[in-house]
């Protein structure tokens, strides 16, 4: 079953187009991986179906129904949600506090602070952060920030969850953990959609991979597939 698509997807900065014509879709229970050059509109398409930015064209489906023009708390709460290619953690709030406004906030269902505080407890450890939920959040490094910030989208109970470049500035251990915990979300029954440009991540993680280029998609298929595409290959893994 479909639970992600896009059909005609564009959206034009100035003249410039960021994403043109692109077509995608993405099954329950799947890890799909989002790979292209810098400024390829990688990004761009994942605020076009979060709601941080509003289409020039074209339509988005979550679970068959149209989330096009909606806001972004609005999407949040049906069920996407998302972390973002710079940090976004509140920095001066407690570990536990920031994944707590995902319980408070993010949900479409009230829930007691009791509860939501229990379930943020909960995610911290899922997320390998229970030993700092009283620090501060920017005493964190950078790697159990995105942990944090993957907690905070956990937390909003979603039924997919947008990474944009979840591996960034990782070291080859710290990246071996992030895909780890890619691969128990996925377990959890979350569907997965992931921007990365570590190659070995998206490789090992993905189902999956779409390539953007200029803003238009112009490849998609297994790793396998995609490893061995000759356009690819020429536009942006190289020989």
């Amino acid at each position: 079953m479909q639970i992600l698509e896009g059909e005609g997807v564009t959206k034009y900065f100035g003249g410039l187009a960021a994403v043109s014509q692109v077509d995608f879709n993405v099954d329950q229970g799947e890890v799909v991986g989002l790979i292209g050059p810098n400024g390829a509109g990688k990004t761009t398409l994942f605020n076009l179906i979060s709601g941080a930015l509003v289409l020039k064209s074209g339509v988005i489906r979550f679970k068959g129904e149209k989330i096009t023009g909606l806001k972004p708390h609005q999407i949040c709460r049906k069920g996407v949600a998302r972390t973002f290619q710079e940090v976004k953690v509140f920095t001066n709030m407690p570990v536990l506090q920031n994944v707590l406004l995902g319980s408070l906030f993010g949900t479409s269902t009230a829930m007691s602070s009791t509860d939501a505080t229990r379930e943020a407890t909960e995610l911290l450890e899922f997320v390998g952060l229970s030993a700092v939920g009283v620090a501060p959040a920017k005493d964190l490094t950078l790697a159990n920030q995105k942990r944090l910030e993957v907690a905070r989208a956990l937390a909003t109970k979603p039924e997919l969850l947008l990474l944009d470049e979840l591996m960034a500035g990782l070291n080859p251990t710290e990246v071996a953990e992030a895909m780890e915990l890619v691969a128990r979300i996925r377990d959890k029954g979350i569907t997965v959609f992931v921007i990365e440009h570590v190659m070995k991540a998206i490789m090992g993680i993905c189902n999956r991979i779409m390539v953007l280029h200029h803003g238009e998609k112009i490849a998609e298929g297994t790793p396998q597939e995609i490893a061995s595409s000759k356009t690819v290959i020429e536009v942006y893994l190289g020989e």
